[in-house]
């Protein structure tokens, strides 16, 4: 049974097994796998999950902070009341299962890298 990278990542798993937490704490991963052994220390997801989350958030945030002004026209105090804290959350809230995700995804499409760290 082959393990979605992206089931995976969602849930912050195992991208081997799908099973054993992938973290410990809130971003360092796990050195092997408690459920299936999996050496994980070979990857390297270097900025990407940081970069997607800026691009994600600030394609939305944006988006909505234009509709807001458009429709509603709230002084700037209050786009900033509005918008700093669902910028901070989101990041907070994607940065894990996209570090998760492009880890699943390395190990799928570079597997050779995981089994040469053993």
């Amino acid at each position: 049974m082959s393990v979605s990278p992206f089931g995976a990542g969602i849930r912050c798993r195992c991208p081997a097994c799908g099973r054993g937490a992938l973290f410990r704490g809130f971003l360092s991963v796990v050195p092997e796998c408690a459920a299936c052994g999996q050496d994980l220390r070979a990857h390297e997801e270097g900025d990407g999950p940081a970069v997607f989350a800026i691009l994600l958030l600030g394609a939305v945030v944006v988006g909505l902070a234009l509709l807001t002004e458009v429709h509603f026209q709230p002084p700037l105090w209050l786009h900033a009341v509005l918008w700093a804290p669902l910028t901070l959350g989101g990041a907070v809230a994607l940065l894990r299962p996209l570090k998760a995700t492009l880890i699943a995804l390395q190990y799928r499409h570079r597997r050779e890298d995981y089994d040469a760290a053993g």
